[in-house]
């Protein structure tokens, strides 16, 4: 899924589709992931490029005009994006659009769970954050975006403030977490990993998709062959 981060990718439901989620690329994984869960078939995906987290001035236009696209195709939207560095502009692109999104200000909160985030944010303000999309494409989207390939000497001027590096790690995977532990190794702090799973995103997902009502489903969202939600994440 390296294309994520540049494109414009779809996903199409394997059913027909009546809602669509409008995704940013980064997290893309983790909702086919949900909707895979719960057995879904109604749902498309459209995802937005990656990279737009690394000038999120951006992100309110494309979400705007993208959902301009959207409209009328489908009886529901939902954007999953939180707040994303936008400072509000995301949101009110939202409430012209009457258009919902994922809680909370970044996908770190959203993973973790807010309140989680929040807790290990106060206990020490000079943490990096990696998701498992970040800790499979950092060289790409940090090491490369920030320039640091070709001006190694800026790396004390831009993480030198940080204590640490947390990976949110959506699964287990031996590689990411071993990238993961690479990534606080190149910029000099220590590592720690913390297991979310899908944290507040599938939830919301789930509030989201499972009332509408597709053929085979129950109004729950979940199959109506008395099969419930997969448990686990």
């Amino acid at each position: 899924m390296s294309e994520l981060l540049e494109d414009e990718v779809a996903f199409a439901a394997e059913g027909e589709a009546r809602v669509v989620v409008l995704a940013c690329g980064a997290i893309a994984r983790e909702v086919l992931a949900v909707i895979s869960l719960n057995g879904w078939t109604h749902v498309d995906v459209r995802c937005l490029p990656a990279r737009l987290h690394n000038t999120p001035g951006r992100i309110p236009d494309a979400v705007d005009a993208k959902l301009h696209e959207l409209t009328g195709r489908y009886e529901r939207v939902f954007v999953a994006y939180a707040d994303c560095g936008t400072a509000g502009e995301l949101d009110a692109v939202l409430e012209r659009h009457g258009v919902e999104r994922l809680p909370g200000a970044h996908c770190y909160g959203f993973f973790a769970g807010n309140d989680a985030w929040q807790a290990m944010h106060d206990e020490e303000p000079g943490t990096f954050y990696l998701t498992d999309f970040l800790a499979r494409h950092f060289d790409a989207l940090v090491w490369r975006g920030l320039r640091l390939d070709r001006h190694p000497e800026l790396l004390s001027d831009i993480f030198g403030n940080y204590r640490r590096l947390v990976y949110l790690a959506q699964t287990d995977d031996p590689a990411l977490d071993e990238r993961a532990r690479e990534a606080a190794e190149r910029i000099g702090v220590a590592f720690e990993r913390v297991r979310t799973g899908y944290g507040e995103l599938r939830p919301a997902l789930e509030r989201f998709a499972g009332d509408v009502s597709p053929e085979g489903l129950s109004p729950g969202g979940h199959p109506s062959t008395g099969g419930g939600v997969v448990a686990g994440a």
